[in-house]
């Protein structure tokens, strides 16, 4: 009986968690945004969805970063016999199995004007002079720099304008001038690593030019927003409830302000990693001294009964489990992100 009355406390303390912080959840709203200045960046799947975004929404977003992420469709779209092709060629990720890359930019090229020919993604020749900002760990055994190699290779054949990065001893992760938890060189939760390099600052500067220094963001500013607004039963899409939003105090008074998309990783969801990403990434100092929302959209896992199947690290989808549009302007997580960018833009 003890037992049982203690199950139905917790039980009971849960449930008022859960509804505390649905009080604090907000719907996302509109902010003088200019469209010219909406860029992305991601790590791991999140750089794979980061260019899913760029390649598909070329009109809006004008430039993009990829850490330790893959060209574009290299998956394919033969869901769920490509998961060899997603896990061994653009990847190294299955123990035993000899990685058997890198993936083929043809392909990649290939389906990007395909694509286009269908009318499922912008022109990509809207890629030309957009920058480019790539990260390949020196130490990154996860996703080699033969695969970021083609990313490279990719954007050069459309006439993007491409800084590569691939000097530093840096494991699978994010990189951090001071926040990460790990070492440079590891690969492990939070998958975010102190390399003494600022990642998030880098990129930005690439992606906008020229910027102030950072300052330190303020607590206030960063927001909880419902995402199931933008996309029917979530958790059924690989996406969680609810997203974050950080917002400079001069864009909250309604200055002209500049948007970027920052998508985390494999095993960086909030359930993994609490709110390291969106806290401890580097984005939000910048942000604050530049006038740059940030927008961290949030994926979840996915499981099958008690099977590890489809999505149980909670991955952005780069390889079809939420259909074989899921590179294109049709797939689910890639609407939702859209969708999530007009408002902010009052579209």
């Amino acid at each position: 009986m003890a037992w049982a009355q203690r199950c139905f406390v917790l039980m009971l303390q849960l449930a008022g968690a859960m509804n505390a912080d649905a009080g604090s959840v907000d719907q996302l709203a509109a902010y003088t945004i200019d469209e010219s200045g909406v860029t992305v960046s991601g790590v791991s799947s999140g750089g794979y969805m980061a260019q899913q975004l760029h390649v598909a929404y070329s009109s809006l977003i004008g430039g993009a970063a990829i850490i330790a992420g893959g060209p574009y469709h290299c998956a394919g779209g033969s869901y769920p016999f490509n998961m060899l092709i997603a896990m061994d060629r653009c990847m190294d990720a299955t123990d035993g199995v000899p990685f058997f890359g890198p993936p083929d930019v043809e392909a990649s090229i290939s389906e990007t004007h395909q694509a286009f020919g269908r009318g499922v993604i912008d022109d990509p020749s809207n890629l030309s002079g957009d920058q480019v900002w790539l990260f390949s760990g020196a130490s990154d055994t996860t996703v080699p720099r033969a695969v970021m190699d083609v990313v490279a290779d990719y954007y050069h054949r459309f006439s993007a304008q491409v800084t590569y990065i691939t000097d530093l001893a840096a494991g699978h992760a994010m990189i951090t001038a001071t926040d990460g938890a790990n070492a440079c060189d590891a690969t492990r939760e939070p998958f975010i690593n102190d390399c003494d390099y600022d990642a998030a600052g880098a990129l930005l500067k690439t992606l906008y030019g020229t910027l102030k220094q950072p300052l330190t963001w303020n607590q206030t500013s960063l927001l909880a927003f419902d995402q199931s607004e933008f996309i029917d039963d979530p958790e059924v899409h690989g996406m969680a409830q609810v997203g974050y939003l950080y917002v400079p105090q001069n864009c909250a008074g309604q200055q002209r302000c500049r948007l970027h998309v920052a998508l985390h990783g494999c095993g960086q969801t909030e359930d993994d990693i609490g709110d390291a990403f969106y806290t401890q990434t580097g984005y939000n100092d910048w942000a604050e001294a530049n006038d740059i929302v940030i927008l961290y959209p949030q994926a979840a896992a996915r499981t099958w009964f008690l099977l590890p199947w489809p999505n149980p690290e909670g991955c952005w989808d780069w390889w079809g489990y939420t259909g074989r549009q899921y590179h294109t302007q049709r797939g689910v997580q890639m609407r939702a992100i859209k969708a999530m960018v007009e408002r902010l833009t009052g579209h």
